[in-house]
């Protein structure tokens, strides 16, 4: 058993309507395509599998305003939840969810990409193209505060609380509002996407929490951001 991969991007409040959030719906969908080919076809969950292989679905505009107009989907007063997969079974593709739309005074809103724990989809997507490309669908569709691409495992051993933005994972992603991020020492490398603000990859070779070197990178790089105040809680970056 490998381990546990998992992108995820939060932002704070922002309440959204079905047609704004459907909107970042298509374009995230459409971004997670050109990924991988594993990423082209969707279907939304259900209680079974053989019911979930009936609910295939097309990631349009459209689709996803009819989606946000039933019920299931609405979440409370404001804002809307969805969960699809890919239809690869035994774990071997991947899995999203979302959470958009809504004031989020408690708890912010997010989007959840989940990658195989095991060969051969471990071998075949959790790599720097392709966690890459997810962490860039996340921030040009929902324009996050904060994302991150981890383990489990390495989140752990690098946070006391485990909250959002409080770590550094293999990818780590600040939204220009969050801060500016200094240049870091290698293998460490740090780039724009686009004009939203900067990803932090920390290392080339895939991160691993049981590899003391890894480790310890993570908590030198962690470091450095702490000095310049880009550790903190999500929602306190809106503070």
């Amino acid at each position: 058993m490998d381990e546990f991969y998992y992108a995820a991007a939060y932002w704070g409040c922002r309440p959204e309507s079905a047609q704004q959030c459907a909107r970042r719906a298509e374009l995230f969908f459409r971004l997670l395509s050109e990924c991988h080919p594993d990423y082209a076809r969707w279907y939304e969950k259900a209680r079974s599998t053989q019911k979930a292989l009936q609910l295939q679905f097309e990631p349009t505009f459209d689709t996803f305003v009819r989606f946000f107009g039933m019920k299931k989907y609405q979440e409370g007063r404001d804002g809307f939840h969805f969960g699809a997969w890919t239809g690869h079974l035994n774990n071997q593709g991947g899995m999203v969810t979302f959470n958009c739309g809504a004031l989020a005074e408690a708890a912010p809103n997010g989007v959840f990409f989940y990658f195989p724990s095991e060969p051969p989809g471990w071998d075949r997507l959790v790599n720097l193209p392709v966690l890459t490309g997810v962490m860039r669908a996340m921030v040009l569709a929902w324009e996050p505060d904060w994302a991150v691409a981890a383990t489990d495992d390495f989140r752990e051993q690098l946070s006391q609380t485990r909250y959002p933005g409080t770590f550094v994972g293999w990818l780590t992603y600040y939204s220009r509002q969050w801060g500016e991020v200094p240049a870091l020492p290698e293998p460490t490398r740090v780039e724009p996407i686009e004009d939203k603000g900067t990803l932090v990859v920390l290392s080339p070779e895939r991160l691993s929490a049981a590899n003391p070197e890894h480790v310890s990178l993570g908590h030198r790089i962690q470091g450095v951001l702490e000095e310049r105040g880009l550790l903190r809680e999500v929602l306190e970056s809106r503070a």
